[in-house]
């Protein structure tokens, strides 16, 4: 099958080509400058220039492709939905997967899944009206499904790495939040990239949570980054204010308490995670 992906150059982006690449797909992916150019021909995609505000690039590389992966973050609702909208005229009936996240339950009290009400923080409260608007056009004969990542680990990890590990190397020791008793719904890289894939034979209109197995604390990961940080383990509790002007509005996503299920993608798309001990990855740094 031929694919269309955003966000090809980014963290989930090389990961989702490498194993599209794999299953035999050819992959088109967009590249708004050289360097991404670059990551995204090393991965194994032809590069389409252009970004998440050219429109016609967008829906035109689309209309080439059997299927679109929508990756790239948009910086805005109007941006995501206007970029989603422009690809799915494009695609017309073949699949169109767009990326949402599991932080938009906010704090689940227990373990919950893709019927859980939203509760999100700022942070992503934008991402209602857009998954809202991608998945209507299930009535409309499209075809479009939302995967919602949890927290990802694994490989080159920005996201942690910036706003987690590295602080703690500036201090001597990685921070948690509060008690850092909150826990977290964790999925490696290498997972993800399967699940984003299966999800292009979903039903359409559907949602997934992409998780793995267990949940472990934010401190459990902070004293495990640490050991693997080589700062022997040391941790230390910081404020959800200090975490804030620290991280910025992410703070307070990092500090809900998440339990998860990814039930509904292992049912009824085979999905099959085979990374099961996050502890043990930030362990070996």
């Amino acid at each position: 099958m031929k694919i269309f992906l955003t966000g090809g150059s980014g963290y989930i982006g090389r990961a989702t080509i490498a194993e599209l690449v794999r299953q035999g797909h050819s992959v088109e992916a967009l590249a708004r400058s050289e360097q991404s150019a670059q990551a995204v021909t090393a991965a194994g995609a032809t590069d389409v220039r252009g970004g998440l505000t050219d429109l016609d690039v967008l829906n035109h590389a689309a209309a080439r492709a059997e299927a679109v992966i929508h990756l790239a973050q948009a910086s805005s609702a109007d941006m995501d939905l206007a970029a989603a909208t422009a690809m799915q005229d494009g695609v017309g009936a073949g699949p169109y997967v767009h990326t949402g996240g599991t932080w938009v339950y906010g704090d689940t009290d227990g373990v919950r899944d893709e019927s859980a009400p939203w509760n999100p923080p700022g942070v992503v409260a934008w991402r209602r009206s857009v998954e809202d608007a991608v998945t209507a056009r299930a009535a409309e004969g499209g075809r479009p499904v939302v995967v919602q990542p949890g927290l990802l680990y694994g490989g080159d990890n920005r996201l942690i790495e910036h706003f987690f590990i590295a602080p703690g190397k500036i201090r001597g020791a990685v921070p948690y939040i509060g008690d850092g008793a909150n826990h977290w719904g964790l999925v490696h890289i290498d997972d993800m990239a399967t699940l984003y894939v299966a999800a292009l034979a979903a039903k359409p209109g559907s949602v997934y949570i992409g998780v793995g197995e267990g949940h472990p604390t934010m401190k459990q990961v902070a004293e495990a980054a640490a050991r693997g940080a080589g700062l022997d383990g040391r941790t230390v509790s910081i404020t959800l204010e200090q975490a804030r002007t620290e991280m910025g509005p992410v703070a307070d996503a990092f500090a809900l308490d998440q339990r998860l299920t990814s039930a509904k993608a292992r049912r009824e798309l085979g999905w099959a995670p085979t990374h099961g001990d996050p502890l043990a990855t930030f362990e070996r740094g």
